[in-house]
C-alpha cells in the first residue's frame, strides 16, 4: 500500500540569485565538477523507498534581478518534492499558509509557490520523473 499522505518527500531544487549566472555555472563546472546545462546542474539519485526509481534535484543560479522569487526578497529559493500536491495545498490554506499562486501543471509535474513565516518563497513540485528523464533532466520552467 503506498503512502497517500500529502507531504514533502525530498529536495527538488536549490535556486539562488547571482550577479552573473553563466560565470557562476562555469566556475562550479570547472572547479567542482558539476555537469552544467542551460538551467544549472541536474543531480540524479535513487528513491530510497523505490530503488528502481530515478529522481532529480536541480541546482540553479538565477539573474540577480529575477522576479521569479517574488514576492520574497531573499537570495535563494528551495524547491521541495511533494506528493499529493492538491491535498497538501488544501492543508496549507487551512493552516493559514500564504499560497502565492494556483497549482500549475507542466509535462514534468505540478508546481505551486508558498511563503514561509520569514518571507521566503518556497516552490513545491509534484514531479513526473519519467518525463524529466526523457527530457535529459532539463525543464523549461
Amino acid at each position: 500500500m503506498s503512502d497517500k499522505t500529502p507531504k514533502v518527500t525530498g529536495i527538488g531544487g536549490i535556486f539562488f540569485r547571482s550577479k552573473n549566472p553563466k560565470e557562476i555555472k562555469d566556475w562550479y563546472g570547472k572547479n567542482l565538477g558539476l555537469a552544467i546545462d542551460d538551467y544549472g546542474s541536474p543531480f540524479e539519485f535513487r528513491n530510497a523507498n523505490r530503488p528502481d526509481e530515478i529522481n532529480y534535484l536541480r541546482w540553479g543560479p538565477f539573474e540577480e534581478d529575477t522576479d521569479y522569487f517574488d514576492p520574497s526578497k531573499k537570495q535563494f529559493m528551495i524547491n521541495y518534492r511533494v506528493q499529493h500536491i492538491e491535498e497538501l495545498v488544501k492543508t496549507l490554506k487551512a493552516n493559514g499558509v500564504t499560497v502565492v499562486d494556483e497549482i500549475q501543471e507542466y509535462e514534468y509535474g505540478k508546481f505551486v509557490h508558498i511563503m514561509d513565516p520569514e518571507g521566503t518563497k518556497i516552490e513545491l513540485w509534484e514531479p513526473i520523473d519519467s518525463v524529466f528523464t526523457q527530457m535529459g533532466g532539463e525543464t523549461t520552467k
